[in-house]
């Protein structure tokens, strides 16, 4: 991935947290890693423990950034969430599977779209 695309993403991610937390999410943990895979975000909304996909893109000629949420990035992040969820058996809330789509606009602002609930672990 180019340092233009990484910092792109970065920048999105950074949005999105601001965004989230001003809807009344707390934070949980970032760009967490396991064996599995990687989940952007998770976050806690009071008896859900959020899974958060962020996607920003600079046009939607390839699509909007949800659409890049397909059925093999929901497999990863699933399995990801499951991981998470069975190293943590402390957490007993449920899990909820969000994105984040960031559109970047040409005045250097930016479109957040939440979609709350966007997919489940079945």
């Amino acid at each position: 991935m180019s340092e233009a695309r990484q910092a792109l993403g970065a920048w999105g991610e950074d949005l999105a947290v601001k965004y989230l937390c001003k809807q009344g999410l707390k934070i949980v943990e970032r760009n967490f890693r396991s064996p599995v895979g990687e989940i952007d975000i998770i976050a806690r909304d009071k008896s859900f423990l959020v899974f958060i996909e962020v996607k920003t893109r600079r046009s939607t000629t390839f699509g909007a950034p949800q659409e890049a949420v397909d059925q093999r990035k929901q497999r990863q992040i699933t399995r990801t969430a499951q991981w998470y969820l069975q190293n943590n058996k402390n957490v007993k809330l449920q899990p909820r599977f969000d994105v984040v789509a960031i559109l970047c606009q040409s005045d250097g602002l930016a479109q957040i779209n939440h979609l709350p609930d966007a997919f489940s672990l079945s």
